[in-house]
């Protein structure tokens, strides 16, 4: 009997096409977040292929009684209860690799669109407003970028500013020795004291839950760009509005918030503080899709697919 595996939410075609001939595929990928326990007792499969739809939590993962692996389609786990996972036994896996460079020339995107102030001066001449002046823009040239988190994504990020003339600083908590001949390793004091743009690009945990506050913008000694396409409960947002009153940051783009959509977040003074960033001629805000091109969503299949074969010990002929 073919091995079942459900998947609840929407994948490139590779992957239902590459397990048709060793697997058993169950396709949900419209169902409800409430109806996903439901569709676990039904079938009762021993894999799980999800994006973002639900937290897959201990319950969800006892729905199914021969569940023996969970694959997450983009990067990071926040959306998995993995502490319960490692208690029943039950492997998880992701694709963080696949979307890397999508979020790399995003993230370059942002910041270049910060500084050269593009999206206002597009918006302003498509509307009849020639200012010359009031778009002038500042180089990258010559400065420093800090990049905090250097896994998949942040060295991707380092490696797209090498044609830059930039000084490349990068910081991780968890990683030492990956320093080279563009990429100064330094501590977290001296990224924020020394960049004049901050990337995030660190995973979601309790550790990283705001970790850029107020106290962290306050030892930034510049006035800095910054930039988050991480996770958006990574950044204190109300914290982030005041330091752009102060002058600490001088621009601000992310690709992700912490309630999205944004008009959905219960949180009434960060959602204020949102709107009036939004309001800003000085921010950048896209609808977490950095990571999410046409290439990468092949990509996320595909590693997917090859990890789950792993799993196996099953060879790929594709």
């Amino acid at each position: 009997m073919k091995p079942k595996v459900l998947l609840i939410d929407d994948f490139h075609e590779y992957l239902h096409q590459s397990m048709q001939q060793d697997f058993h595929v169950i396709d949900c990928k419209d169902c409800e977040p409430t109806a996903v326990e439901d569709l676990l007792k039904l079938h009762q499969p021993e894999g799980l292929f999800v994006r973002s739809k639900v937290f897959i939590d201990r319950k969800l993962m006892l729905a199914s009684a021969g569940l023996k692996w969970i694959g997450r389609g983009g990067a990071g786990m926040d959306n998995l209860d993995e502490a319960a996972a490692q208690i029943l036994g039950i492997h998880c896996f992701n694709a963080g690799e696949a979307n890397s460079d999508a979020v790399g020339e995003h993230t370059l995107a942002m910041l270049l669109g910060l500084m050269t102030r593009l999206p206002k001066a597009n918006f302003e001449v498509k509307s009849g407003v020639w200012d010359r002046e009031g778009n002038r823009g500042f180089e990258l040239k010559g400065r420093a970028v800090g990049i905090v988190g250097y896994g998949n994504t942040g060295s991707a990020v380092a490696q797209k500013l090498r044609g830059f003339g930039v000084q490349i600083l990068a910081y991780d908590k968890y990683k030492k020795g990956f320093g080279n001949e563009w990429v100064v390793e330094v501590t977290e004091e001296e990224l924020l004291a020394q960049s004049d743009v901050i990337t995030l690009h660190v995973p979601l945990t309790e550790e990283t839950t705001l970790w850029l506050n107020a106290d962290r913008l306050s030892r930034c000694k510049k006035g800095i760009y910054l930039l988050n396409l991480s996770r958006g409960r990574v950044v204190d947002l109300e914290a982030v509005e005041q330091a752009m009153k102060e002058g600490i940051i001088l621009g601000f783009a992310a690709d992700v918030l912490p309630i999205e959509p944004p008009w959905t977040d219960p949180n009434e003074g960060r959602k204020a503080s949102l709107d009036r960033l939004m309001e800003s001629n000085h921010t950048i805000f896209s609808p977490h899709v950095g990571g999410w091109t046409v290439e990468s969503y092949h990509k996320i299949s595909a590693i997917l697919f090859d990890k789950m074969l792993k799993l196996y010990d099953i060879q790929s002929n594709l």
